[in-house]
């Protein structure tokens, strides 16, 4: 693929060249890596300020640029510790979109009169993000609801931004390391199918009533709901929940709220997430939780999702107990299985590394220290030791730090270890069982009658072959007639070996007694033999070249001589 020259592109190339040229450089990524381990270390200040300059960066090139940055956030094997925490503050506030072009959008998706959809709406949005912005409105039955709308010809500049980054991944894969060793275009692909589905908002009010659906258990939880009949692909309406952001809790209210069953119910529902359904919020940053007026959480902008395979989760439950109990050895046979690279795996530093690691999570509370913490640098550390894990376990890991964030604020003295060995083994039995679906059941259910119906003839039948001595047992083996066949062509290839070196041998011998029978001016007799042993070799070399391929195989039963 070459480059393109539309001017679009253009503009693009220098953008990203110029970000190369600023954070590219080796020196200042190796400078600002924490220390090993989880202790904060104080960063060199060149190194910080570069790392939000970064944010700032992508926050002026635009929305793709920003989400690309906030996925870049989770990829903790690929960028050091002071890019991924400044990478994971950046949030995509910007100027809102002119009133009229809003309600366009609306009435264009919803086939409707705004007033007749919202007879109330409030032009001021409650929040604005590069992709959209969201307005709080009144359905004509009354219900309060938010709207989030798209931001017009937002899909076109994502759009035309993918097919940039496109075009210079597959320059940097074909012609330098980093390429070559990352597979840029890869986590590009990776990054377009997410940027697309939140594009699609229909697939977010499918997250809001899957993920409602899966944490109902949870009183203290809350999702909003939303409404089918008002949504569409750029436009998404859905409940109204009064109440504040948690990064905005203060001292007196944190004191009037039951923090600590919140925190519990909270990370249980994410660990259920992980472990149960495979399907997981992954951006529960304290800005999209909200504390409601009733003391209940509630979780908002359900667009970035993680979906997990069931061997994954399987993988993930043993890592997770394993770090739980600090067993270092169980946690690298976990990281091992998890690793998409089985070469070049320094097995020994990864141990060493772990054991150290979990010491420092043995007897910690989150105030100190916390489980999305402990898996990024496991990430890191795995990394360093030759292990390239799948993304989704990166993505994991940052989800947790996230929640951490919030059960912090929440709850200081919330004991992250204790909840998952009280929780873990419970959810993963649950799991179990929900495997097990009706049909997988009835399944085996019918097996097991046929197989005990026809059990007692079958063991009647084999009773009567031993009683009759007539019991045979069929081993699908190695042929030994073949076997015979080979080895005695080896020792006739040997001995015909043999006698031709005798020959060779016996002639050099016979060159030193003079004759009067001679032949070629040599003594005929050594000639004779040294002719023959020459013919007896070349029919051999023949035999060993032509013929040994073609009789490779086993002979067949037909046709057999």
């Amino acid at each position: 693929m070459s480059l393109s020259l539309k001017p679009s592109h253009l503009k693009r190339y220098r953008d990203i060249l110029r970000l190369f040229f600023r954070y590219g450089r080796g020196d200042l990524v190796r400078a600002a890596e924490l220390e090993e381990g989880l202790e904060e270390v104080a960063l060199l200040p060149e190194a910080a300020a570069r790392a939000e300059d970064l944010a700032a960066d992508l926050e002026i090139m635009g929305p793709t640029f920003i989400k690309l940055g906030q996925l870049l956030s989770t990829r903790a094997d690929l960028l050091p510790p002071p890019y991924i925490q400044s990478l994971t503050r950046l949030r995509d506030h910007v100027d809102p979109v002119p009133t009229e072009l809003v309600l366009n959008v609306i009435e264009e998706e919803l086939g409707v009169k705004l007033s007749r959809a919202f007879p109330d709406f409030d032009v001021k949005p409650l929040a604005s993000a590069s992709l959209g912005q969201v307005h709080r409105a009144r359905l004509r039955d009354g219900r309060e609801v938010v709207v989030k709308v798209q931001r017009p010809d937002v899909r076109r500049q994502v759009q035309d931004d993918m097919e940039a980054l496109g075009e210079i991944a597959t320059l940097l894969d074909r012609h330098t390391d980093l390429g070559r060793r990352v597979h840029l275009q890869g986590l590009l692909e990776e990054f377009r199918r997410s940027l697309f589905r939140e594009l699609d908002y229909r697939q977010e009010a499918q997250h809001l009533l899957t993920i409602a659906e899966n944490l109902k258990e949870f009183d203290r939880i809350l999702v909003p709901r939303p409404m089918g009949d008002f949504s569409s692909t750029r436009v998404l309406t859905m409940d109204y929940i009064a109440g504040f952001k948690v990064s905005d809790l203060n001292p007196l209210a944190r004191v009037e709220l039951d923090g600590a069953t919140l925190a519990d119910q909270l990370f249980r529902a994410y660990l259920k997430q992980i472990l149960v359904d495979g399907f997981l919020h992954a951006d529960p940053h304290p800005g999209n939780v909200f504390v409601t007026e009733d003391g209940r959480i509630a979780l908002l902008d359900l667009g970035m999702v993680v979906r997990l395979s069931p061997v994954l989760q399987n993988r993930l439950v043993t890592l997770i107990l394993a770090i739980a109990e600090g067993r270092a050895d169980e946690a690298a046979e976990s990281l091992l299985d998890l690793s998409e690279t089985k070469e070049g795996i320094d097995r020994g530093t990864l141990v060493r590394r772990l054991s150290e690691l979990l010491g420092r999570f043995r007897d910690s509370q989150l105030k100190d220290l916390n489980m999305g913490r402990v898996l990024v640098e496991i990430t890191r550390s795995s990394i360093d030791c030759g292990l390239r894990l799948p993304s989704e376990f990166s993505m994991v890991g940052q989800t947790l730090l996230k929640l951490d964030a919030v059960g912090r604020i929440l709850a200081p003295e919330f004991n992250t270890k204790q909840a998952i060995r009280d929780n873990a083994l419970t959810l993963l039995h649950r799991r179990l069982w929900r495997e097990e679906s009706l049909g997988g059941l009835f399944k085996t259910a019918v097996a097991f009658k046929e197989f005990a119906a026809q059990f007692p003839a079958r063991a009647g039948r084999i009773l009567d072959l031993v009683a009759d001595n007539r019991l045979k047992l069929a081993i699908d083996a190695i042929d030994e007639q073949y076997l015979m066949q080979g080895l005695q062509k080896i020792a006739n290839r040997i001995t015909l070996g043999l006698i031709l070196a005798a020959s060779i041998i016996g002639a050099a011998l016979l060159m030193r007694i003079e004759t009067s029978f001679r032949l070629f001016g040599y003594p005929a007799l050594a000639m004779l033999l040294f002719l023959g042993a020459a013919a007896g070799i070349a029919l051999l070399a023949f035999h060993i070249v032509f013929r040994d391929d073609r009789s490779s195989g086993p002979p067949s039963d037909k046709g057999a001589p």
